[in-house]
């Protein structure tokens, strides 16, 4: 942590004078997510949307190419997407809630603030918009009551807390989220708590009420800076996601917050980050040892975005995990992609990973993208086919369709990913591809086949349905033998020596998940939740489990909290 925040330092004090208008991100899984999805597709040829794998989203990109989208619309361009009037509401409602970066329209302004200072604009609580100093603040709720088939037990979600953004000077952005959060969630969740000693996608944590509850705050805060026209920097302690699809395969935003520091640079057809983080490894510390000071290990990440075409975006990945004592490798500072040669002359012995993505808009209608990820692979072993086990890799495809069979504002999104065992995992426990005992790319590890189809639709300007259905098969570890679907089990002991591992091979898994949601947005930001859900989990060896699952809920400036695992 010290030298990324020696680094960070260095940053702005050598770049006081060149720094330029910065803009903060987009909160991950809000509404505008979707959206964001649609213009892409619609518009098939914006460069700057094409970016959209880096997430999150920068706000001020992302709303110039909205406001641009917007308006070749209202001029009647023929190149400009069709938009439905959903679409233009919702447009509306995203520029409204990005007024930094917007220019002002009639609907931006509330008809009746409260006490002259509150809610001048309809989705924040508090906005100060000058020209050497913007500030939005607003609370943060959630409240989830579920029942569940078979249990007894009082399951919940409360979550409150507060949200700020802002600029100084148009020159430095910052944001904060901070959440105080109890749940008592449904069983097959309680049981992952305990198997992994985590809260999914949450750190410490302490236990609440009675069995099965706990109680964990969320805190995410990022400082970010522009070096130059081209370049910008981002500090802080939050997550990050690469990917155009549901999943990734590289980096997800399913564990716990970390910190990191993050540069951006855009030149041309190029989109290069260079991702610096401090991790937990993983630990065994119980729930009683509250003051224990956890490692660290370290993870770094360059991620280059091309679009060779106006439709097709191509990426190239490369990252690295290790653990060194607590103190970060000068090594690893070098912001060049492949340089695995130079690790090894140091005698590393570090988890690399290297992997490739792509993404094609068509016909203004579909998307289609994948990713493919290997941490070791050998070619004469792969074509023998005998399950040589360091054979280690994985890939995703996925399509999505907007406006389905031409209903407006229906869209639909399939996705397959395979992952074979041991893949993440190392001979070291510190340099496996997890955090804070969670997995950092797919939630479920590897030895995995999942399958994901999931429908979203808008059919009024202010209610949301989606429904979801996950299926996978997986290979489990069988007592003390290691079939390879845990990364954060060390991959020297095989119960099958090195041959005879495919993708389900140990103790068989076989789960569906599917969701049906409703969601009404009261006022801007305040949404009413109905969830349906029937999750069942078979094995071949061990208790399988089936659940019905109801939960009502209320939330405010908040994503949904979902466990689609």
């Amino acid at each position: 942590m010290q030298i990324i925040k020696s680094v960070s330092s260095v940053f702005i004090f050598l770049f006081p004078l060149c720094v330029v208008a910065q803009s903060g991100y987009l909160l991950p899984g809000t509404k505008e997510q979707q959206l964001i999805n649609r213009l892409e597709i619609k518009a098939g040829t914006n460069e700057q949307l094409n970016f959209s794998t880096i997430r999150p989203y920068n706000r001020k990109y992302v709303v110039h190419e909205v406001e641009l989208l917007d308006s070749l619309h209202d001029a009647g361009d023929v190149n400009a997407p069709k938009l439905t009037e959903t679409d233009r509401y919702n447009i509306d409602r995203f520029l409204m809630n990005n007024s930094e970066w917007s220019k002002p329209r009639e609907s931006f302004s509330s008809k009746k603030p409260i006490l002259k200072h509150f809610y001048k604009s309809p989705g924040n609580l508090l906005e100060v918009n000058n020209p050497d100093f913007f500030l939005v603040v607003n609370p943060l709720i959630q409240y989830q009551q579920t029942k569940e088939s078979g249990n007894d037990q009082f399951l919940f979600y409360n979550s409150r807390g507060l949200t700020a953004r802002g600029m100084i000077d148009k020159k430095i952005g910052f944001n904060i989220y901070i959440t105080d959060n109890q749940e008592r969630s449904p069983r097959y969740v309680q049981e992952w708590i305990t198997r992994n000693n985590a809260v999914p996608g949450a750190g410490f944590f302490k236990p609440f009420m009675s069995t099965g509850g706990v109680d964990y705050l969320d805190v995410r805060g990022t400082v970010s800076f522009r070096i130059s026209r081209h370049v910008d920097a981002q500090f802080g302690y939050d997550r990050n996601f690469i990917g155009a699809g549901y999943r990734s395969l590289f980096l997800s935003d399913f564990s716990n917050n970390a910190v990191f520091l993050k540069l951006n640079t855009r030149v041309w057809k190029f989109h290069y980050q260079n991702l610096f983080m401090e991790l937990q490894p993983q630990f065994a510390t119980t729930l009683s040892n509250d003051n224990k000071v956890l490692p660290r290990k370290y993870f770094r990440s360059n991620y280059l975005s091309i679009n060779p075409t106006k439709w097709l975006n191509l990426g190239l990945f490369d990252a690295v995990t290790f653990g060194r004592r607590n103190r970060f490798d000068f090594l690893y500072l070098t912001p060049v992609m492949f340089l695995r040669p130079a690790e090894q002359q140091a005698g590393s012995p570090d988890n690399a990973m290297l992997g490739f993505d792509a993404k094609a808009n068509i016909r203004k209608t579909l998307q289609v993208y994948g990713q493919f990820i290997f941490d070791e692979f050998k070619l004469s072993e792969l074509t023998t086919n005998r399950g040589w086990w360091a054979n280690k890799y994985g890939y995703q495809v996925g399509m999505k369709y907007i406006d389905a069979f031409g209903i407006n504002n229906l869209d639909l999104q399939v996705e397959s990913n395979r992952v074979r065992p041991f893949t993440y995992s190392h001979f070291d426990s510190a340099a496996d591809y997890t955090h804070y005992n969670q997995p950092f790319a797919h939630p479920l590890g590897a030895n995995f086949q999942e399958y994901l189809a999931i429908a979203r639709y808008q059919p009024f300007k202010k209610l949301y349905l989606q429904a979801k259905l996950i299926h996978f098969r997986q290979g489990l570890d069988s007592g003390s033998q290691n079939y390879g679907a845990n990364p954060r089990r060390v991959y020297i002991n095989r119960p099958q020596g090195d041959y005879g591992y495919v993708v389900g091979g140990g103790n068989k898994v076989t789960s569906n998940n599917l969701q049906l949601l409703a969601s009404y947005e009261v006022r801007e930001n305040l949404f009413l939740d109905a969830v349906l859900q029937r999750r069942t989990y078979n094995t071949a060896i061990g208790r399988d489990q089936k659940a019905n699952i109801i939960s009502l809920g209320v939330r405010w400036n908040m994503a949904r909290r979902d466990f689609d695992f």
